[in-house]
């Protein structure tokens, strides 16, 4: 038997995660506007590979056993009636709700459109761009603009390509120095440009760009990999604007619970619990939150359980792959020191195969 009607909103890595750990003991509605979900770890090499192209598309069609996935777009929710409106004017009916709606991701990290068709014609067209571009520029020296400079670079070896990064180091919010100096070096080491403490605008004629000291870098093409922007106009535009922080995430307590609201949740990038938003954090807060669900469901029984309260995620483990065949690793260790691995455990852990066959497991799916 089955209590109550869990309603998701998002079906990314905490939404997945959440609704599968529900599936057998709620009755469980998955909503995405996409029909298929989007494995954005492997989303940087299939934007210049095309054997990668297909790989981060993975079907939902064998995540839920009880429950069901619906393809639409959340456009308002009323919270008197308990009830969330689709675009399409149906309503989903919730004993409890929960906001997983991530974040959006400079491209070519981004899903385009709502079909596969749409976003494999995108990432086709990141692929040709590369492939005929001179001069490549990746703005943003975070994990993200480092491994697609490394991706770049190998997969047009005869290009050139710039790094340009607004902070004076590689990586230096994760607080590891020596990760940001090894990082250069292989980057270095392989004819990419780093220009450091460079903040960079689009200049006034089209392929160019200009640095906060005038100096002008003209380029084919370029990526901004500068950061991401919560998911959550839709909620201020449904007139929930008041759920949300200045920056845009959705405020929760730590039960992972909207501020005020004992049956609705905010899970994984879209709130405010922590500032590292990375998967492993997205997937503990849906662990956390389901069991919190699955408590506030059955709190009229005898066997009541009391909820449990998040703590935010500071450090943890972080891979950032050169390519697939080498890479950093960032493991924390006692002391509050940051130990830096080399290529052997980041090709294991990650750069290799970039989680694609864990997360098809997830989505039932095989490995390969």
């Amino acid at each position: 038997m089955r209590d109550g009607d869990v309603v998701v909103i998002g079906g990314g890595y905490a939404g997945v995660r959440l609704a599968k750990r529900l599936d057998a003991t709620a009755r469980v509605t998955l909503v995405d506007r996409k029909e298929i979900f989007f494995h954005r770890i492997a989303s940087l090499r299939a934007g210049v590979r095309p054997e990668w192209t297909a790989t981060p598309f993975i079907p939902y069609d064998r995540l839920l056993r009880h429950g069901r996935v619906v393809t639409g777009k959340a456009v308002r929710i009323d919270t008197g009636e308990r009830q969330v409106v689709l675009a399409t004017g149906e309503r989903l009916p919730y004993d409890v709700l929960v906001i997983a709606t991530g974040a959006d991701y400079p491209e070519p990290a981004r899903f385009v459109g709502t079909t596969t068709e749409e976003a494999v014609k995108s990432f086709a067209e990141h692929q040709r761009n590369v492939s005929a571009a001179g001069h490549v520029l990746v703005v943003g020296g975070g994990p993200s603009g480092v491994e697609l400079s490394a991706e770049i670079r190998l997969a047009r070896p005869d290009a050139r390509v710039t790094l340009a990064h607004s902070g004076p180091a590689l990586l230096h919010a994760t607080g590891s120095a020596r990760a940001g100096r090894k990082a250069q070096a292989w980057l270095e080491s392989h004819d990419v440009e780093v220009r450091l403490d460079s903040f960079m605008s689009p200049g006034h004629d089209f392929g160019t760009y200009r640095d906060a000291r005038g100096n002008v870098v003209e380029a084919d093409l370029s990526f901004w990999a500068t950061g991401t922007t919560p998911n959550t106009l839709w909620l201020r535009l449904a007139g929930h604007g008041d759920w949300l922080n200045p920056s845009g995430h959705v405020k929760v307590d730590r039960t992972l619970r909207v501020e005020g609201r004992l049956d609705v949740f905010a899970v994984g990038d879209v709130n405010d619990a922590t500032e590292l938003k990375i998967t492993p954090a997205a997937l503990a807060q849906a662990d956390l939150a389901a069991w919190n669900i699955r408590a506030y469901l059955n709190s009229a029984g005898r066997h009541r359980k009391e909820p449990r309260l998040y703590r935010p995620v500071h450090r943890t483990p972080l891979i950032v792959p050169f390519g697939a065949a080498d890479g950093l690793t960032m493991l924390p260790v006692p002391g509050g020191e940051t130990a830096v691995l080399g290529s052997r455990t980041s090709v294991l852990a990650k750069a290799k195969t970039l989680m694609t066959p864990y997360m098809r497991r997830q989505l039932g799916y095989t490995a390969t």
